[in-house]
């Protein structure tokens, strides 16, 4: 009998060795001045003790065995990157496995940022060294198929900006909820000559519609609260001083039923509304694809000589920073 290989497990390895392959060209993305522009970024005065690796930028939580808070607390900007890849898959895995969690509420401890984008400056074997994560995808998007997938309700609570990975973390999650006043939503991706690479072209079609989903990457731009809730990128937007209140207490309401039969309940949506493993491998090798290109390069350049990564207006307006990059 012959085994066809599963299409996935194509695009897995595809993805693999995309990834090896293009993270050899991002130190072009390093342009003049942005190594020594990286040491100046301000970090609590303990952290400076400790490699980036080690430092903790996740904190968890535990407020009852069923419920959980997962706290991203990378100051100055929440930037994501491959030293906060190993912290991620911990806690991703202990949602999967542990066997009395319920609900996890995905939040932030940086006034301003939920979560950003990736980090552009650190040394390449940070990123090569990292192996595919268990769909054979590369591990950022791995975990985002696998924390949708779980048997466990997730949801995010969006106060501040969610640009590029924490959209795609957003997106991930199972529901959005969004301060009306101070939560900003956006795929900056495209404005910046590259694809995004976690997914978003996969899950933004089936919340908000293709017109919308397009609207929302290719205009590049942010997205606030309101804006969100109406377009369906977000449940809900409140008030910001009512959004604690009710995340939590859903968290807490849903985090009383029974366990089995939310896991079925959920993995019975899934079947209806997630997209393939596929689909979100296609969109990575997009991603590594589109990030070699000589105008993507030169745009990331760009942009951390502006001061992308260091200078707190540009990323509290990273909107229109990248829409000063398009031709005239």
């Amino acid at each position: 009998m012959k085994i066809r290989p599963h299409r996935s497990t194509g695009i897995a390895i595809s993805s693999t060795l995309l990834t090896a392959a293009t993270l050899l060209m991002l130190p072009a993305l390093a342009l003049s001045g942005q190594t020594i522009v990286a040491e100046k970024v301000d970090r609590p005065a303990d952290s400076k003790l400790q490699p980036d690796s080690e430092r903790p930028q996740i904190r968890v939580a535990k407020r009852t065995p069923a419920y959980w808070r997962v706290t991203f607390d990378n100051p100055p900007f929440n930037i994501f990157g491959p030293e906060t890849i190993p912290q991620m898959e911990k806690v991703v895995a202990e949602i999967e496995t542990d066997p009395n969690l319920k609900v996890v509420v995905f939040d932030s401890a940086v006034p301003g940022f939920f979560l950003t984008h990736y980090n552009f400056t650190p040394p390449l074997a940070e990123s090569t060294s990292l192996s595919p994560g268990r769909t054979g995808l590369h591990p950022l998007p791995d975990m985002l198929v696998r924390i949708s997938k779980a048997p466990v309700v997730s949801i995010a609570l969006i106060r501040g900006r969610a640009t590029g990975v924490g959209s795609e973390l957003a997106l991930a999650s199972d529901m959005r909820f969004a301060s009306r006043e101070k939560a900003i939503l956006s795929q900056w991706e495209v404005g910046a000559g590259f694809v995004p690479g976690g997914g978003p072209m996969a899950r933004l079609p089936l919340l908000m519609g293709r017109g919308r989903a397009l609207e929302v990457l290719l205009g590049s731009d942010d997205v606030n609260g309101d804006l969100a809730e109406e377009y369906g990128y977000v449940n809900r937007s409140f008030d910001d001083d009512k959004l604690d209140p009710f995340v939590d207490a859903l968290a807490t309401r849903i985090s009383g039923f029974d366990r089995q039969a939310i896991a079925d309940t959920k993995r019975l949506v899934d079947f209806a509304s997630l997209p393939t493993d596929p689909e979100i491998g296609a969109g990575w090798d997009a991603f590594i694809s589109s990030v070699q290109r000589p105008v993507a390069q030169k745009n990331i350049g760009r942009l951390m000589e502006m001061g992308l990564q260091t200078n707190p207006d540009i990323e509290a307006r990273l909107g229109h920073y990248t829409g000063t990059l398009a031709e005239k």
